[in-house]
């Protein structure tokens, strides 16, 4: 089955560069020039990778990622920005984006990113695995690798990729301690360097969903100073 984007881009030429590039991929590509009718595709159509302009006629694409995350929409989301202020790229990360680029782009880094963000959602939804899956459990707290599912207590907790692959992170390696840093670098990769916000923002994200109380936590602790860690109370 053929990789659905939705491409969001209020400059025609623009878009239709990245259109053809992507159906070179064999993606069914679904254009975008406006913000509301961005936002109405998005949540009605499924999609498994959207690529998002910020200005845009409209809602802009700040606010279309932020209404998706709010309705616990967790298609992958790369943003495309013209933008040079670092504060638009780190709202957008903490709002929920997966990736950014900045205009001008070069379509070989796009075509990338694209590649990188797919081969996610192929973890996130491919066929269940056998028996011999690799479980982590932590008392209550039950992370299913090959499946990338989470369960709190039976029930299954809903994280988006990024959530994910920082909790995985975490607790592969209960008790060490990472600094923000470490964490951009070894969950967001590239590109990423100066944005140690992100991190706080998606750990009070994920503190959230799984600790009970977040003042008290008792799965990802803060190491006042330092950074964060796992707890190792169950090593």
């Amino acid at each position: 089955m053929p990789r659905r984007i939705l491409v969001v881009e209020d400059d025609v030429d623009i878009a239709n560069l990245v259109e053809m590039h992507l159906k070179d991929l064999g993606a069914e590509v679904t254009l975008a020039h406006d913000g509301n009718v961005a936002l109405e595709l998005a949540t009605k159509r499924p999609f498994d990778l959207i690529i998002l302009d910020l200005m845009l006629p409209g809602i802009d694409g700040l606010e279309i990622c932020r209404r998706l995350r709010s309705r616990t929409n967790y298609t992958p989301i790369l943003m495309l920005t013209a933008r040079s202020a670092d504060v638009d790229r780190i709202v957008g990360l903490e709002l929920g984006a997966d990736d950014y680029l900045t205009k001008p782009f070069n379509v070989r880094e796009l075509i990338a990113r694209v590649k990188a963000l797919l081969r996610r959602v192929d973890a996130l939804t491919k066929p269940d695995g056998d028996a011999t899956s690799a479980l982590l459990e932590f008392g209550d707290l039950v992370i299913d690798v090959d499946k990338r599912k989470v369960t709190l207590r039976g029930e299954e907790v809903e994280l988006t990729a990024k959530e994910f692959d920082l909790l995985l992170q975490f607790a592969r390696n209960p008790g060490r301690v990472y600094t923000r840093a470490q964490l951009l670098d070894l969950v967001w990769g590239y590109g990423h360097d100066g944005y140690e916000h992100t991190v706080n923002s998606h750990i009070n994200r994920l503190r959230s969903k799984i600790e009970s109380d977040q003042s008290k936590p008792s799965w990802i602790l803060t190491v006042w100073g330092v950074g964060y860690k796992f707890t190792d109370a169950y090593a």
